[in-house]
């Protein structure tokens, strides 16, 4: 049993989901509807954007050669390499998942850990489009207090993650093997 449980791991969780959502719909449960109609939109969402995004990922790895990443936002980039980083991120849009593939080909090519990390922080929250959103609900204040708060602290988490991993055997794989970090 043990054997079976952690050779099928992978679909267990799928396989209790069909069942739940099932028996949902057919007890009327609404909790379990909701989530399924969330589970239907998020996935309609992401079968669009993912080949699009492979797309305009895969047109960057062969146009942009790897030694202009490393001169501009690679280790001795400094805050001009910084600033790169966060104005890539700002000008993206779309769900966070689609800055893992930007960060993994950045990281591919040369890019400094800490501007991987600023990247992934300023994607999280420094978009243009979510900007524009959230300076039409919350205001121009609140969104330049928000973002003079959250900049420096991912400037940070950057600097803090370079330290953290420097002079550790660190790599980051393709997604279909496990990220390893070696003392």
């Amino acid at each position: 049993m043990k054997g079976f449980l952690k050779e099928h791991r992978n679909y267990i969780w799928v396989t209790a989901y069909v069942i739940l959502t099932i028996l949902s719909l057919i007890l009327g449960f609404n909790p379990g509807r909701a989530v399924f109609t969330n589970f239907t939109q998020s996935f309609v969402e992401m079968i669009t954007f993912v080949p699009f995004l492979f797309v305009i990922v895969g047109l960057f790895d062969v146009w942009v050669p790897k030694e202009k990443i490393q001169k501009h936002i690679g280790q001795k980039s400094g805050i001009k390499g910084m600033m790169l980083v966060v104005l890539l991120a700002m000008l993206q849009a779309g769900p966070l998942y689609g800055a893992f593939p930007v960060a993994f080909l950045l990281y591919r090519k040369g890019a400094s850990i800490r501007n991987i990390f600023i990247y992934l922080g300023a994607f999280s929250s420094m978009k243009i489009p979510m900007l524009g959103i959230e300076i039409g609900y919350l205001g121009v204040r609140f969104s330049l207090a928000r973002t003079l708060v959250s900049l420096p602290l991912f400037i940070g988490i950057g600097y803090l993650m370079e330290r953290c991993l420097k002079g550790r055997h660190f790599e980051v794989l393709d997604g279909s093997k496990k990220m390893e970090v070696q003392r």
